[in-house]
């Protein structure tokens, strides 16, 4: 248990950004022995190979082909997950200064739990696009690490109602706070300096960037026993990581894939989200035969994982009475009437029978009946490929915040299942 979750501390304090993440992965499956393909060449996959793509950087397919037969005969066993998680990121004009402070204007990206972004020890990280000397247009990432930003709190005694239910201006309470300087600060200068000693290439300008802020704090196991994990983007790169390990350890003789998403938190419309067609062109090009694609997909099972809402001792009312999931008591099959998950009796049947045979628990999560349902990539895969789907996902508290918080337990215990359901002969 230990060296899994070291070893999944090391991977979330490496994901800072949806590109980090993607970059972390393909170095864990070129380790594996897993061969990059580039959308933009042919392809050529083989029996019993091990094989990754990329899009935009930010979003990766991995898969394994099966030892005997093809696909459209084994069908595919498929995990999904995102790799995007809610955030602040910086404005392309971003330079404020004010009364002598340098200050950088951020967007609020995805559904943000606003409040704990204050006073804590932020740092940067994204992709930034460049001219080398030779005016070349290069792309590389960048990670400052250290803590560099703040959005400090303003004292209670300047605002005697910040208790009572703050409301949060993200234009005018947000921007954050960089150092201290008589001249305004330009950010892609800070960008170019911080470039030329990350990347190897000659750095002539900054044309653009992708920057999210990130909070410095590393990943902690915590609680008297150490039975909770917390850190950063839990949602979703927890299910990344433990689709991705599973997926490297499984011994699947079958049709093996993992998909990561970006731009799950703003929606997945775009070409590199599930609603995008990414996953599909890759299957299209596995099996170029619309009939045999078909006959895959019949043989084939979705299983998306991202978290789920664990009850909250202090806001039990928030759930229904029944369906209210504990953490560390297993992973949770999310059921929703009208279809903002994409579980089934068929899908939530088969994974309770696998978690069976591990010696897994395992929980249901329904939203209250007069409370909006959330939603994943399992509904929009679904209704992309036309394949059985599964929602499930490991119980968490404050999701969306800067700090999230899921059972040690429950990693371990989802990570078999699923490394089971890679192996099974049918689905």
């Amino acid at each position: 248990m230990s060296e899994m979750i070291a070893d999944l501390k090391a991977f979330l304090a490496e994901s800072t950004t949806p590109f980090h993440a993607v970059q972390e992965m393909a170095n864990r499956l070129n380790k594996a022995d897993f061969q990059f393909l580039d959308e933009a060449d042919s392809w050529e996959v083989k029996q019993g190979g091990r094989y990754y793509t990329t899009r935009n950087d930010s979003s990766i397919v991995a898969w394994v082909m099966p030892e005997k037969g093809t696909l459209d005969e084994s069908g595919l066993r498929m995990v999904g997950a995102h790799t995007d998680s809610p955030c602040l990121k910086v404005k392309p004009q971003p330079d404020i200064h004010r009364h002598n402070y340098c200050q950088l204007g951020v967007e609020v990206y995805g559904g943000v739990l606003l409040n704990p972004w204050f006073d804590r020890d932020l740092s940067m990280a994204g992709r930034v696009s460049f001219l080398d000397a030779s005016g070349d247009l290069k792309h590389g990432l960048v990670d400052f690490k250290k803590p560099m930003a703040i959005i400090p709190s303003l004292a209670i005694h300047l605002d005697r109602e910040a208790n009572k239910n703050r409301t949060i201006n993200a234009q005018t309470d947000l921007p954050v706070i960089l150092g201290q300087s008589e001249e305004k600060l330009d950010f892609r200068q800070v960008l170019l300096e911080q470039l030329k000693t990350e990347c190897d290439e000659s750095i002539d300008e900054i044309l653009d960037y992708e920057i999210s802020l990130y909070d410095t704090q590393a990943p902690a196991e915590m609680g008297m026993n150490g039975e909770f994990l917390t850190s950063a983007r839990l949602d979703n790169l927890l299910s990344c990581y433990m689709g991705l390990d599973a997926l490297i350890t499984a011994e699947s003789k079958q049709g093996a894939l993992l998909v990561c998403n970006d731009h799950e938190e703003v929606g997945s419309m775009s070409a590199a989200g599930a609603q995008g067609p990414m996953l599909s062109q890759v299957l299209e090009r596995l099996i170029p035969d619309n009939e045999k694609r078909v006959r895959m997909y019949a043989r084939s099972m979705m299983i998306s994982a991202d978290n789920a809402h664990g009850i909250h001792p202090n806001y039990s009312d928030k759930h229904d009475a029944n369906h209210g999931p504990i953490i560390n008591a297993g992973p949770v099959i999310k059921i929703n009437a009208n279809q903002r998950y994409a579980s089934n009796s068929e899908t939530a049947s088969l994974f309770r029978k696998l978690a069976r045979e591990v010696e897994v628990p395992v929980q249901a999560f329904v939203v209250r009946s007069d409370m909006a349902c959330g939603s994943t990539i399992g509904p929009i895969t679904a209704a992309e490929l036309g394949v059985k789907t599964l929602d499930i996902g490991v119980p968490q508290f404050a999701m969306h915040s800067i700090r999230e918080m899921a059972g040690v337990k429950d990693i371990e215990a989802l990570t078999k299942v699923l490394s089971l359901f890679f192996g099974l002969q049918s689905v």
